[in-house]
């Protein structure tokens, strides 16, 4: 759910003072930043965008929100995208060619509809949908910052903005400052690169040359930290572990007086 559910959820175990004070594991969502350098390959990078922004509508917690391009590449990457995002296919989600279906009720439709309005002045690409049904528009969206996104958008918008070569730490540091830490992707060529993700990330989840989506829990533990969960990772070695309860016995060997008897004695002979 979202970091305001879990809020509630939260509280309102903490308020009941009949309930005895019991875990919460939360897995909320995210700003999900996607950075690609300069090395990486625009090809495979635009394929990978449109399956972590759209598929599914871009309703999983784990889709990509923001995309941040290195300076250099970040006009023939858009370019690209805007051309690949003429081919998605919207409409039924149950036949297999549709690439983007419609959001999950009329409020999330709101929503979207409302937040995408107000960003008319900075579309950069935007593809039609079927007169009838909820279908949000898959709408690219031109940033002039990392911190301009202050929040989740939970449907198939996608924000773009630009970093500087020379400062993937620093941008890694920047998406890390909103205080959401779910998934996270980098696409390099570079080794060291990937080493730079991997230490300074705050995130559950981190991919790299791949896209962002589609983990299965039984074979890759998956959830945040920060304002996206609680953790542990959900299909993870200490997911069951949060469920028990520790307890512990001290015994004092010596006050059955020496008698050895008694010590080997079973519950049956009492």
């Amino acid at each position: 759910g979202s970091t305001p559910t879990a809020r509630k959820i939260a509280r309102a175990l903490l308020e009941d003072e009949g309930r005895p004070l019991v875990p919460l594991i939360a897995e909320t969502g995210g700003i999900n930043a996607m950075i690609v350098d300069s090395t990486a390959l625009p090809e495979q990078v635009v394929a990978d965008v449109l399956t972590s922004s759209f598929r599914s509508a871009g309703q999983r917690c784990s889709a990509l929100r923001l995309l941040l391009l290195q300076e250099e590449i970040a006009e023939n990457v858009i370019e690209m995208l805007r051309g690949a995002m003429e081919l998605l296919v919207i409409g039924d989600p149950g036949d297999p060619r549709t690439d983007v279906g419609p959001v999950i009720d009329q409020a999330a439709y709101e929503r979207l509809m409302g937040y995408r309005e107000g960003c008319k002045g900075k579309w950069l690409k935007t593809v039609p949908v079927p007169a009838t049904g909820l279908f949000v528009p898959p709408t690219l969206i031109r940033l002039d910052s990392v911190d301009d996104l202050t929040q989740e958008w939970f449907g198939p918008i996608l924000h773009v903005a630009t970093w500087p070569a020379g400062q993937l730490g620093e941008t890694i540091d920047r998406v890390n400052a909103k205080g959401f830490g779910l998934t996270m992707g980098l696409h390099s060529r570079i080794a060291r690169s990937g080493e730079v993700a991997e230490a300074r990330a705050k995130v559950g989840n981190l991919y790299i040359n791949r896209s962002m989506i589609g983990a299965v829990v039984g074979s890759q533990p998956f959830g945040g930290e920060g304002l996206s969960g609680t953790g542990p990772k959900a299909g993870g070695p200490h997911y069951l572990h949060r469920f028990c309860v520790e307890r512990s016995v001290s015994v004092d060997t010596t006050s059955a007086g020496g008698n050895a008897t008694l010590l080997s004695l079973d519950e049956g002979g009492i």
